[in-house]
């Protein structure tokens, strides 16, 4: 494992680690805990000692699963990072209630990484306004949180000021191959570096959109390099080789990827790639950007919907339809995962009420119910009964 060291405090973190977002899930969607606990572990014994989790994630399951798999000694070994949920304050008290909420749920006296989730402008301009500033002060102070700092999902233009605005240890960005002019971007990665902050990087695999269901055109580019490597290495060898970089999280919960990332994460040094593996990177994000025809990540925060929709899983379909030019194969996806037909209660993007929830909680900003409306375009049509009802006879449900 390599590691590389946050300016303002010295530690030395591990390049890869663990977000707890997505972690080992059983059918019904909820956490796996002898499988995630197994996981966790493991990558700690191997080295990973940054573990990031939020109040939200896994509807409120990850931060309690967190405690208990870091007992036994594990929360000695890492350094353990969650959020603030910085839309849910509404007054100076609330924020020591969410704090004080998360030491008990995590089993810990304190919170060695701590961050105000998922900053944009209007919501820093709220909670500045409300003391969040005196709340870190005092955390801090209270040895409650060793470390401040944010996460980030707004526009490039309110990056800066945010940084300049407390006197931050770390932030948290999105930055990958398709995300390097999008958020903060590389001018905020590069920015927040020259402010001495340590930067931890979510959605380097764009939430698995650059390694599930590869278009051939994208294989054939890879294909192009001597050096054979996945998807997934590829991608994140590009981010780790910007030094500004701290750390990469990486939300794992397949065995097989977790060794994969551990194995790059003892390889991957910065200034790495060669010119030509930097073009060939380059050719391969300018592809995607050809194909794809919606910028989600997966991340779930629009979730749940009022009206029912699935919207993660119809974005995820329509990228398929685009980016593997197959229609047939992208409605029979569409209709078989988003129709109930596989578990669970329909999702199709028709059912979208327009009510707007979506729009405020989207960290990218989409145009949700817009997009919705395209993808019950291209995806249903007036043979959807039909094809439900014949997906139905060929996975046995009635």
């Amino acid at each position: 494992m390599l590691y590389r060291k946050t300016p303002k405090n010295g530690d030395e973190l591990s390049i890869l680690g663990f977000g707890c977002m997505r972690l080992a899930s059983k059918e019904d969607g909820s956490i796996d805990e002898e499988r995630a606990t197994r996981q966790v572990r493991y990558a700690i014994d191997q080295g990973v000692n940054y573990i990031d989790t939020a109040w939200p994630y896994h509807m409120g399951a990850s931060e309690p699963f967190l405690g208990r798999a870091l007992a036994d000694g594990y929360r000695e070994k890492v350094k353990l990072a969650t959020k603030l949920p910085s839309w849910l304050i509404e007054k100076r008290e609330d924020m020591d209630k969410f704090l004080n909420a998360q030491l008990e749920k995590l089993n810990t006296d304190h919170i060695d990484y701590y961050l105000i989730h998922a900053l944009a402008g209007d919501l820093w301009d709220n909670i500045e306004k409300l003391g969040v500033a005196d709340f870190l002060d005092k955390a801090k102070a209270d040895g409650c949180i060793i470390n401040a700092g944010f996460s980030f999902h707004g526009a490039s233009e309110d990056f800066n000021r945010i940084v300049d605005a407390y006197d931050w240890d770390f932030c948290q960005i999105q930055y990958n191959i398709l995300d390097e002019k999008n958020q903060a971007g590389k001018k905020g990665l590069e920015y927040a570096a020259s402010k001495g902050l340590g930067v931890v990087i979510m959605e380097p695999l764009r939430g698995g959109n650059l390694t599930k269901n590869v278009p051939q055109a994208v294989k054939d580019i890879w294909d192009e390099s001597p050096r054979k490597r996945s998807p997934a290495e590829w991608a994140l060898r590009w981010v780790w080789n910007h030094p500004e970089v701290t750390v990469i999280l990486s939300g794992m919960n397949e065995e097989t990827h977790i060794g994969e990332n551990l194995r790059i994460a003892s390889e991957a040094y910065p200034n790495s790639l060669t010119e030509a593996e930097l073009q060939l990177i380059k050719k391969v994000e300018q592809k995607y950007r050809e194909l794809m025809k919606v910028g989600c990540t997966g991340c779930q925060y629009c979730m749940p919907c009022p009206g029912g929709v699935n919207i993660p899983l119809c974005f995820e379909t329509y990228n398929h339809l685009y980016m593997s030019g197959n229609a047939d194969e992208a409605k029979f996806l569409y209709t078989a995962r988003l129709g109930g037909i596989l578990g669970g209660e329909p999702g199709f993007a028709s059912r979208c009420v327009q009510c707007g929830k979506c729009l405020e909680k989207c960290p990218q900003r989409l145009e949700i119910p817009t997009i919705l409306e395209s993808v019950a375009e291209e995806l249903e049509g007036s043979d959807l009964e039909e094809r439900v009802a014949v997906a139905k006879q060929l996975f046995k449900r009635t």
